[in-house]
C-alpha cells in the first residue's frame, strides 16, 4: 500500500555506546499497523531486531533504543517493515555511516589557570570519549568566552583549535570575571564533523575578589563617620562629655583666705620664703 511505509527516519548515537532511532507512521498506513526495526552493523554481522522499542499512545512502535553500539568504517544497514490485518505495508531501508550520526560530547575536565603577571590564561581539557578512536588529532575545538556580567551578549573571544588539549587566552581585562564554553567536532579519523553540545559555562577571573575589597572599603568609609556622628549626638544629650572629660579646678588664692588677714602673720610668711640675700619689698608696707 503506497504511503504506508514509515517517514522521517533518523538515528543518533550519544554517550559513546547508546543509539536512538525514531520514525513516524506512514500517512496512509492503517490504524492497526505495527512497525519493526532490524539493523546490521556491518556485512559480517547478523541482522538484529530492536530489543527496546519506543511506543506512542496507541502502543505503536515509533522508535528504538540500542545499547553497546560500536562504530566501524562500514555503513550500517537499517530496515523497518510493518504488518497490518487490512493490507500489506511497505518497508523502509537505509544505509548510514554511524560516525556521522554520533553526537559528540563536549571536552571534559576543563580548567583555567591565569598568570597574574602576564595576564594570560591557560585553558586545558581532555578530549571527549568515543568508542572508535583515542587520537587527539581526530578532534577540533571551539572556544567561546564572554564576560560574566553579560552572558547573553556577543562573545569577546572565539577560537577554533585543531587537536591538542590546551589553549592560551590573552586576557585583556584582569578586573573582569569570564564565562568559558567549549564544544567539539571531528576533523578526521571517521569522527562526526558536526559540532557537538556546548560544555557547561565555567567561570574564571578576579572580579569577585576586587568587588569584595571595594565593598569592604565602602562599608568602612560610610560606617566610621556615621558612628562618630551618633556618638557625638548621644553625648550631647546625656552629658557624657563631663563624665569623660571633667574640668580641672583652678588654684585657690593663697593670700585671700580669712585666716590670713593679720598683717604681722603675713609678713612672717613672706620673710620665711625669701632668702637672706634677697631684697624684698614687704607686702605689708605696700598695704599700709
Amino acid at each position: 500500500m503506497n504511503g504506508s511505509a514509515i517517514e522521517n527516519f533518523s538515528c543518533v548515537i550519544y554517550n559513546i555506546f547508546l543509539m536512538n532511532c525514531t520514525w513516524q507512521a506512514g500517512r496512509h498506513a492503517p490504524a492497526d499497523t505495527q512497525y519493526f526495526l532490524y539493523w546490521q552493523n556491518s556485512r559480517g554481522e547478523e541482522e538484529m531486531e530492536c530489543e527496546l522499542y519506543i511506543k506512542d499512545e496507541n502502543c505503536r512502535n515509533t522508535g528504538c533504543i540500542f545499547q553497546n553500539v560500536s562504530i566501524g568504517t562500514e555503513k550500517a544497514y537499517f530496515l523497518v517493515n510493518g504488518s497490518s490485518k487490512d493490507s500489506l505495508i511497505q518497508f523502509y531501508d537505509e544505509y548510514i555511516d554511524l560516525y556521522k550520526i554520533e553526537k559528540l560530547m563536549p571536552p571534559s575536565d576543563i580548567t583555567v589557570n591565569c598568570d597574574e603577571m602576564k595576564n594570560d590564561c591557560i585553558i586545558q581539557w581532555q578530549r571527549p570519549q568515543i568508542s572508535h578512536s583515542n587520537k587527539g588529532k581526530c578532534f577540533k575545538y571551539e572556544i567561546n568566552i564572554k564576560y560574566k556580567d553579560n552572558p547573553k551578549g556577543k562573545p569577546i573571544y572565539t577560537s577554533i583549535q585543531e587537536g591538542g588539549n590546551s589553549h592560551t587566552f590573552p586576557r585583556s581585562n584582569t578586573r573582569k570575571k569570564y564565562l568559558l564554553k567549549m564544544r567539539t567536532a571531528g576533523s578526521a579519523c571517521f569522527v562526526n564533523p558536526a559540532w557537538g553540545e556546548w560544555s557547561a559555562p565555567l567561570e574564571f577571573g578576579n572580579e569577585e575578589i576586587i568587588y569584595s575589597s571595594v565593598w569592604i572599603f565602602l562599608v568602612v568609609a560610610v560606617v566610621t563617620p556615621l558612628i562618630a556622628i551618633i556618638t557625638v549626638l548621644f553625648c550631647k544629650r546625656t552629658s557624657c562629655w563631663k563624665a569623660a572629660f571633667p574640668q580641672i579646678p583652678g588654684p585657690q588664692p593663697a593670700f585671700l583666705t580669712l585666716g590670713d588677714t593679720n598683717l604681722e602673720l603675713m609678713e612672717n610668711k613672706i620673710q620665711s620664703i625669701t632668702s637672706e640675700n634677697e631684697e624684698i619689698v614687704l607686702v605689708a608696707d605696700i598695704v599700709r
